[in-house]
């Protein structure tokens, strides 16, 4: 951000570096023999239903609003690090690049069989098996764009459309990324049954 003399909107460099960690996450998930596309043999850009085998499997879905508050999320994160964590020696070009190794980090643990087995257990994700490489590289491409409307953006209107990213997705499908990492990390049966409509 250019008040505090910390700029990090990425240029050609910090974009081609970002594409490069997401190619690399995208060999590592086709080694973990990951599906490249949806098993259905079909390429969408959107998967609007979310009870459906075809969900985290096409270029776009209802969880792509997450990930662009992800990037958010990280772009905050990146300039706090630059700002008051004395990353200054280091280029903020790489702040981007960053960003998506986080972002690949978790798409990886994602479709790990615990990540997986998990979301079956606990949450409204019964029929879950992980995402299509293309949909965690499209996911990794959404982060990106939240990360870089973040840095052109006033914080407040960053703020402002995650929170009616959140509402919105609550309302379409009683899902989003607090529920998520909520009934993740320590479910509440009372949402559970909520959320399936019970």
């Amino acid at each position: 951000m250019t008040e505090t003399g910390v700029n990090l909107r990425p240029g050609r460099v910090g974009l081609l570096a970002g594409l490069g960690v997401a190619l690399g996450i995208v060999i590592i998930l086709l080694g973990m023999e990951r599906p490249p596309i949806c098993p259905c043999g079909t390429v969408r850009l959107w998967q609007g239903v979310v009870e459906s085998s075809e969900n985290s499997q096409q270029i776009s879905d209802w969880y792509s609003f997450s990930h662009m508050i992800h990037g958010f999320l990280f772009y905050g994160v990146a300039h706090l690090a630059w700002r008051k964590a004395g990353l200054r020696a280091v280029s903020p070009q790489w702040a981007l690049a960053c960003a998506v190794l986080l972002e690949g980090a978790w798409e990886i643990l994602e479709n790990s069989p615990i990540i997986i087995d998990r979301y079956r257990a606990v949450t409204v994700s019964f029929g879950y098996s992980g995402d299509s490489v293309l949909n965690s590289f499209a996911d990794m491409g959404f982060m990106a764009l939240g990360f870089v409307f973040a840095s052109r953006a006033p914080a407040l209107a960053t703020v402002a459309i995650a929170i009616v990213f959140e509402l919105f997705t609550l309302f379409m499908i009683r899902d989003n990324l607090t529920l998520n990492v909520l009934m993740l990390v320590s479910p509440v049966e009372a949402v559970r049954q909520w959320q399936s409509g019970h």
